[in-house]
């Protein structure tokens, strides 16, 4: 097992990756260098571009995805509403009753064409497939309560029935292993355990499905040739999943960029060892049982505030206090929690 390097400047107390991740020394430094290039204007912006074709072949190592396959996009709901538009009238699509929205409202605003969106409990996900079901979208861990659902038994049970999934993986890359294999569409947001800039995101679109997918937002970017595509027609996309790609918004994926190469370097089964211990070292504090994900929800009247009096950066979801535990989280900044808590 790799060692983790100490390449962060956390503040003591953040338990809050689950809303949005810090930045890795070498992302940050990147960051500042492209924005002082921008300042003065003394540089051209192509390689600034390059950072994107980096993190997407970063990104499909970490999911074990074809690099041809990934997309890149600045948020989930723009990326999933691609694959909502593709769904035929009347399509029957069941989701996890607290489900984020962004792998939500996508489906829910196409009601005018009888697309009828089901909601079930999490642990029901998979009883509720049947021969209705066109698509099963759902989260790998669920935003509000940490709650892990393994993409392979899913795809199973939708499989069986002809239905396909899209899974929203930004609480989950990062920190724990995910197969893309187990998703016809998988979209992850960045800014979380990638810890990177806010405004880059990724799909993975199995081949056959993406043939189904029409590119809505295709510009320049999506071209066979992003520099042969600025003007006029005929249209000439990418044949792969890159005609799904929106133009990139340079200085976010320049920081996404090293921030996945810092991760990859490290390798996510040392993350996922040290975040889940944390979070189980948390729960133990708690008198909770050991559990399976790096995000812990506590019922506990009164908990935020506790945290918040003494500086730790939490926060509420659905009700409950949010704990979420990363690379860059300390032993001390969980014992400090749990003293706030039960003191």
């Amino acid at each position: 097992m790799r060692s983790i390097p100490d390449l962060w400047d956390a503040e003591p107390g953040y338990l809050n990756t689950a809303s949005y991740g810090l930045p890795p020394r070498p992302a940050w430094n990147a960051l500042q260098r492209a924005l002082a290039e921008w300042r003065g204007g003394r540089t051209s912006w192509e390689h600034w571009a390059e950072a994107c074709e980096r993190a997407r072949h970063s990104f499909a190592r970490l999911v074990g995805a074809r690099v041809s396959d990934v997309a890149l996009g600045s948020q989930v709901s723009a990326l999933v509403g691609l694959v909502a538009a593709a769904l035929p009238d009347g399509a029957r699509v069941v989701v996890p009753d607290i489900e984020f929205a962004s792998n939500l409202f996508p489906y829910l605003v196409h009601a005018d064409r009888g697309v009828d969106v089901v909601t079930v409990p999490t642990g029901q996900l998979v009883d509720a497939i049947d021969e209705r079901t066109t698509a099963v979208a759902y989260s790998a861990v669920q935003s509000a309560t940490g709650e892990v659902t393994d993409p392979a038994v899913v795809a199973a049970a939708a499989k069986a029935y002809g239905a396909f999934t899209v899974v929203d993986a930004s609480q989950a890359v990062g920190w724990l292993p995910v197969d893309a294999r187990h998703a016809d569409v998988l979209v992850c947001a960045a800014y979380k355990w990638l810890m990177s800039p806010r405004g880059s995101a990724f799909a993975v679109l199995e081949e056959e499905l993406a043939e189904r997918v029409l590119p809505l937002a295709a510009g320049w970017y999506a071209g066979a040739d992003p520099q042969d595509s600025y003007y006029g027609p005929p249209l000439r996309l990418a044949r792969n999943a890159r005609r799904f790609d929106v133009s990139p918004s340079w200085f976010d994926w320049v920081g996404t960029a090293a921030a996945l190469e810092v991760l990859d370097d490290i390798g996510i089964a040392a993350v996922q060892e040290h975040d889940v211990a944390l979070a189980n070292r948390f729960r133990a504090g708690l008198g909770l049982p050991p559990g399976d994900s790096a995000i812990v929800s506590v019922d506990r009247e009164g908990a935020a505030e506790r945290l918040e009096s003494v500086g730790i950066r939490a926060t509420t979801r659905a009700g409950s206090l949010r704990a979420s535990f990363h690379i860059y989280t300390k032993e001390s900044d969980v014992d400090a929690a749990v003293v706030a808590l039960t003191g």
